[in-house]
């Protein structure tokens, strides 16, 4: 058979090599890039973002007495696996925005706000706010250290169980960046 003489081996062997390497190469610049498309630099300087950097800096979610400080991955990009690759392909439609000008003016921006924000909302609601869970676990929070009402609430939620359970972004909408005109905290 032609596939056992030494010139054909060598070829399989040749093609073989090449696609291991080529695959492992792929895999790293994919991995590179995911890394340096993950950054609050990289949603600001490529999104017209401006205006949600300028609300977060003011927030205590990027200046606090502890030193933490979330980043716009931190909140709007799962941490790992298929839910972070579904993001960043999602994500492909700010490209288009970008060309197009959908919000880039604060007043175009200001416009979509409600849109935008309910998109988010929705997506972390679904997801029972897992972005905020990645740092945020009701096990390690001292109720004694909450304002009463809010550890009255957290250990509530705590017991709750199925569909009707609220999850984080039901009670922090807000958080982050300006809620939109007419919805109320």
């Amino acid at each position: 058979m032609w596939l056992w003489r030494p010139s054909a081996r060598l070829a399989v062997g040749v093609v073989l090599i090449i696609g291991l390497v080529g695959g492992a190469g792929g895999i790293v610049v994919f991995n590179m890039a995911l890394a340096n498309t993950n950054t609050t630099a990289f949603c600001t300087r490529c999104h017209e973002m401006g205006t949600a950097l300028n609300e977060l800096q003011k927030t205590k979610h990027y200046l606090n007495r502890v030193g933490v400080r979330a980043e716009c991955p931190d909140c709007h990009v799962p941490e790992g696996g298929l839910p972070k690759y579904l993001a960043k392909l999602a994500a492909a439609k700010d490209v288009w925005g970008r060309i197009t000008g959908v919000i880039d003016t604060p007043e175009k921006y200001e416009a979509l706000r409600l849109e935008m924000a309910k998109g988010v909302w929705a997506k972390m609601k679904a997801t029972d706010s897992r972005e905020c869970r990645s740092c945020h676990d009701f096990n390690a929070m001292k109720f004694d250290d909450q304002d009463k009402t809010a550890a009255k609430k957290h250990q509530r939620i705590m017991k709750e169980k199925g569909d009707e359970r609220k999850t984080c972004i039901d009670c922090h909408q807000g958080i982050a960046h300006t809620l939109p005109s007419g919805v109320e905290e």
